[in-house]
């Protein structure tokens, strides 16, 4: 899914539960989109919502239609949460490992949130972070509560990443597919971070891209080192996409949906999501 500068989407890939149904082309005045794994949510820039794709685990409920003043949403396997202006969240669909747990409303002065396949993760405006939803991994560890100045949040399946201050990162989780190796340590200069399921790129503030993790389906592949000037990241399961300055795309990893299809190299003016809240 990439958002154009006219505020329309774009989407390819595997359209199985109608997550890249038409209906997409309908909506305008999007300024952020977030994908789930089977799901997605549109944020408009009036600080509505819309969902579009499978609903069996009511990830696509309706409940969605009645919050307003949202400026941010991200979505795991099956839920999504919503962060609004006043510094709360609110979290619909899927509650089967309390991925959807009521503590999240104890949360206030939020400013950031990110979703793994079933937990969550929400950056507080003091660089501290709170952390609910399944911990069989040890994704909701408590570790996460030493970390402070953090500015920045992402979710794999299992695991996290937190980007602070000073351009490193630290992650917390599930380790199977080394993406919590301790490789990311060396790391300095991080900007920005995006996770797949076992897999994670951070962004550096030269423009360029660095991975690590799993890489069964090449979403590591060094590729990504011929990439410059790159102003985004963004991942899929087990694919990567960059946003590059001039409004173009490049895509890498697994491609059996179409998610590589070479169709992204025809589209132009794609922007940067909508990220004026996060804590500078």
């Amino acid at each position: 899914m990439s958002l154009r500068s006219d505020g329309t989407l774009e989407c390819w890939g595997s359209n199985e539960e109608n997550q890249c149904d038409s209906v997409y082309k309908t909506f305008t005045n999007i300024i952020n989109v977030a994908c789930g794994w089977n799901h997605s949510v549109a944020l408009k820039d009036n600080g509505t919502l819309e969902c579009w794709g499978n609903n069996e685990c009511n990830q696509c409920d309706s409940l969605y239609k009645t919050f307003t003043g949202v400026i941010y949403v991200a979505c795991g396997q099956n839920h999504s949460v919503a962060l609004t202006s006043n510094g709360n969240i609110e979290c619909w669909g899927s509650n089967d490992k309390n991925q959807c747990n009521s503590v999240y409303k104890t949360f206030t002065d939020i400013i950031d949130v990110a979703c793994g396949i079933n937990h969550s993760v929400a950056l507080k405006r003091n660089g501290t972070i709170e952390c609910w939803g399944n911990n069989r991994s040890d994704q909701c560890n408590s570790v996460y509560k030493t970390f402070t100045d953090v500015i920045n949040v992402a979710c794999g399946s299992f695991y996290s990443v937190a980007l602070f201050e000073n351009g490193t990162i630290e992650c917390w989780g599930d380790n199977y597919n080394n993406q919590c190796d301790s490789i990311y340590k060396k790391f300095t200069g991080v900007i920005d971070i995006a996770c797949g399921v076992y897999h994670s790129v951070v962004l550096k503030s030269d423009g360029t891209l660095e991975c690590w993790g799993s890489d069964g389906f090449n979403q590591c592949d060094p590729v990504y080192k011929t990439f410059t000037n790159v102003i985004y990241v963004a991942c899929g399961g087990f694919h990567s996409v960059a946003l590059l300055d001039n409004g173009t795309i490049k895509c890498w990893g697994n491609n059996d949906e179409t998610q590589c299809d070479p169709v992204y190299k025809t589209f132009t003016n794609i922007k940067l999501p909508h990220q004026d809240y996060i804590l500078k």
